[in-house]
């Protein structure tokens, strides 16, 4: 992306590679979980073939779960198909350096079937271009930023592995939202992700200390979309390899413990047409001023939350987020810098846009901005009004209607949704429906440790 350090042309990755500054590729996906997997690759290799030829993998990875255990059922790939490959196309509008890693460059993929070189369906960049086509069909670019909250260990992750994740230590002790001096004594970690992101082309523009112990959020500049979820999945990956450089952990998961405030994932989301937002306008909604566009994006989004919920909220983890007053919304209403609503609307003319604080940090970025996309595009086309305006505290407010309590209610909707096969396809809608009923039968089919200290002596 030009202009933004750190940011490489392919002339400029042959020039470091020249002068040795430069040794290795990093070229890489994201499977449905949102986690990175690629190759890595000699730069001088990279350079000759790679870079205008791509690479294969096996497309087993679109199927597999978080155990790495191809699972059956998936009509994309499966054994009976044998388990074949898709090519990896660099984008190398992506191309950039790898501060964090050593004399190394960092490359996202498309993903292609070998055969055809159409772009694989149910690969989730794949989807959230589809999306991002129709909004420029309409004559919209689609801009936006994903505030991004993790709780920081002082258990390095092979640690925290070998105590079964339990008697961690946070960085901090108290809780320390804004609080500077818990901060300064988690910068030995926290300034290293800013510095090694704001040289790896992703802008940053602040960390804070968040509510729970030892809980950080780190905020990047926005962008367009495609960009704005390129650089979420860059910065998670960056942050847990520095991390482990430094012999502490993060995680990302939306409630790692029930004493503590969950992880979000806030996404703030405008539509453009060329240089000028298109949520600014006449019509007053209490106290925003906005268009018809904005008032039927936002009716678009909030009525299609149930259906789309499982790209905000993709594991059995992430809906123990959503508890009544604890900074997670539990109602799909919408207010005006108001943080117990689901939908929180801030800024003002041209930087007037939609925050959404329905996903979790475990969001994968492609599907959750494909979710925010689909909807609010059908609500331009439709003209689905948003509901009135909402003042006070929506955590009272019982006859606004409710987030879905568990991943298996949200996948039901969700496969059955006529508004998701239309706007997805009945390919992606199979295969992620079948996705996320895996995830809930792992954990139907896994005996945890709150049966056993509830039942082990006492039934």
């Amino acid at each position: 992306m030009a202009g933004v350090r750190g940011m490489i042309s392919k002339a400029e990755l042959e020039s470091s590679v020249a002068s040795k500054d430069i040794d290795t590729v990093v070229v890489a996906f994201t499977d449905h979980y949102g986690r990175v997997h690629g190759k890595r690759f000699d730069a001088h290799h990279f350079i000759e073939e790679i870079s205008d030829h791509g690479t294969h993998g096996c497309d087993y990875l679109l199927t597999v779960d978080m155990e790495m255990e191809p699972v059956p059922g998936y009509s994309y790939a499966n054994w009976e198909l044998g388990y074949g490959d898709f090519h990896m196309v660099p984008d190398l509008s992506t191309l950039r350096l790898a501060t964090w890693l050593d004399r190394t460059a960092f490359v996202l993929c498309d993903l292609e079937d070998p055969r055809t070189h159409d772009l694989v369906t149910v690969a989730p960049r794949t989807i959230l271009r589809r999306q991002l086509e129709r909004a420029a069909e309409s004559g919209y670019i689609a801009k936006g930023a994903s505030e991004l909250e993790y709780f920081l260990f002082e258990d390095s992750y092979r640690e925290a592995a070998e105590k079964k994740y339990e008697g961690m230590r946070p960085s901090g002790w108290y809780i320390e939202d804004y609080h500077l001096l818990q901060g300064t004594r988690e910068e030995f970690y926290n300034g290293q992700v800013r510095r090694h992101l704001s040289a790896s082309g992703i802008p940053v523009e602040n960390s804070k200390g968040e509510w729970g112990r030892g809980q950080h959020e780190m905020n990047i500049r926005f962008t367009e979309l495609l960009e704005m979820a390129d650089r979420h999945t860059v910065m998670k990956q960056a942050m847990k390899e520095i991390a482990d450089n430094t012999g502490v952990s993060i995680t990302f998961m939306a409630k790692p413990d029930m004493t503590e405030a969950g992880s979000s994932c806030h996404l703030h989301v405008s539509l453009w047409a060329g240089d000028e937002n298109t949520f600014p306008g006449d019509q007053v909604f209490g106290p925003v001023h906005g268009s018809d566009v904005f008032h039927w994006f936002l009716g678009g989004w909030m009525a299609h939350v149930p259906e789309l919920m499982v790209f905000f909220a993709p594991t059995i983890n992430s809906y123990k987020r959503y508890q009544d007053a604890s900074w997670a919304p539990t109602r799909l209403g919408w207010s005006y810098d108001n943080r117990t609503a689901g939908f929180r609307v801030v800024g003002h003319g041209q930087s007037l846009r939609i925050e959404c604080r329905i996903p979790g940090a475990d969001a994968n970025p492609y599907l959750a901005y494909s979710a925010v996309l689909a909807a609010g595009l059908d609500g331009i086309v439709n003209q689905i009004e948003a509901p009135e305006i909402f003042e006070g505290d929506v955590y009272q407010a019982r006859e606004l209607p409710r987030v879905p309590y568990t991943l298996r209610d949200a996948t039901d909707i969700f496969e059955s949704s006529e508004f998701v096969r239309g706007a997805f396809g009945s390919p992606v809608q199979e295969h992620y429906s079948h996705f996320f009923r895996m995830e809930q039968k792992a954990f139907d089919n896994s005996v945890t440790d709150w049966e056993r200290w509830r039942y082990f002596e006492r039934i």
